[in-house]
């Protein structure tokens, strides 16, 4: 009887941990960066300031994860984050007796939203990218129109400006919710049935639906729950700017797509790390806070803001994947046999 060594799971561990390994490299670079360079972007108070609004980039990028990792993309995000801002603002009509219902109103119309976005995609089979711009467009028309029945200078109710600004051992309560999202989802697709179905549609679609995995209606589920999550962003969004108004906030368009990616998704589909993706997002946010503590311009900021979306899709984890993949069958073929590889043993 001949057999063979197994291979070390150890070994199949680190191949599949090297994709995420990246953003926290970058992340450790531009500590290193801040520290000779923009100290004062490390201080208490800088990183109290920055804190929150990371963790909204991240809570967004976790709802565009969720979509990348079905092979689309969602770029109705700004639309859909601002409208939750702005029903806060109307429906919340600067009463602390009404932050429920302009929750549950924001939360609902977001997932009639991507209800909306799933049954063109996963239903219909139409193009993710052109779907998902125009529901945008869509979205961002009923804000216009919806903005024109309150005072532009509506406020969030106090309360819950209170509650988002509102500090847990020194730290944000918004940065905390988003850490605790992020948990969620970590144990979701670790321990639950429902969590390794919808890996298993991600990697492979063709497969799951030959095991009786409902595909499609995973890919319209997601796109639920994505808004939703947009929705909770704006949401918190509404009660750090206090008064939010209606312009779109497209900053939130591109940053959630270049978190996922730096966090080591592909943009094919596939598996992908919460924690990576909430981790790029702080990343990303730190980033910023330290090009302009270094005072530099607006235009050298898109310059290396690009750059770094340039440098994720490089460093892919895909191609660091294969990279790996590749090294280890380069060093297989290389080692002489020893006739320690197969054993046989004689019963």
């Amino acid at each position: 009887m001949t057999t063979s060594r197994a291979p070390s799971s150890a070994l199949t561990q680190f191949v599949v941990a090297s994709r995420y390994m990246p953003v926290y490299i970058a992340l450790s670079v531009l500590i290193v960066v801040a520290f000779i360079w923009a100290r004062p972007a490390l201080s208490n108070v800088a990183l109290s300031a920055i804190a929150p609004y990371g963790a909204l980039l991240g809570i967004t990028a976790l709802g565009q994860m969720l979509v990348v990792m079905t092979g689309g993309i969602d770029l109705s995000t700004p639309a859909t984050l601002t409208l939750a801002m702005v029903i806060m603002t109307g429906v919340g009509m600067q009463s602390d007796d009404r932050i429920g219902l302009a929750i549950l109103v924001a939360l609902g119309v977001a997932a009639l939203i991507g209800l909306l976005n799933g049954i063109l995609i996963g239903g219909l089979k139409l193009n993710a990218l052109i779907v998902t711009l125009a529901v945008g467009q869509v979205v961002v028309g009923v804000i216009n129109r919806y903005g024109r029945t309150f005072p532009v200078q509506s406020q969030a109710p106090a309360g819950w400006t209170q509650m988002t600004t509102n500090r847990i051992l020194g730290i944000s309560s918004v940065f905390w919710a988003g850490l605790l999202l992020t948990l969620l989802l970590m144990l979701g697709f670790r321990y639950t049935s429902i969590g390794r179905k919808f890996q298993a549609v991600g990697a492979n679609p063709v497969a799951s639906n030959v095991v009786g995995v409902r595909v499609n209606l995973n890919q319209i589920l997601v796109y639920v729950v994505a808004a939703v999550f947009y929705a909770a962003a704006g949401l918190a969004l509404a009660g750090l700017l206090r008064t939010p108004g209606v312009a779109v906030n497209n900053q939130y368009l591109l940053g959630p797509i270049a978190a996922v990616v730096i966090g080591g998704a592909s943009l094919a589909g596939g598996l992908a790390s919460s924690a990576s993706t909430f981790v790029a997002a702080v990343f990303l946010t730190g980033l910023n806070q330290v090009m302009r503590t270094m005072g530099l311009g607006t235009a050298w900021q898109f310059v290396v803001f690009g750059l770094v979306i340039i440098g994720g899709m490089l460093v892919s984890g895909d191609r660091i994947i294969r990279a790996v993949e590749q090294l280890l069958r380069e060093r297989r073929r290389s080692r002489p046999p020893d006739g320690r590889e197969t054993r046989a043993e004689t019963t």
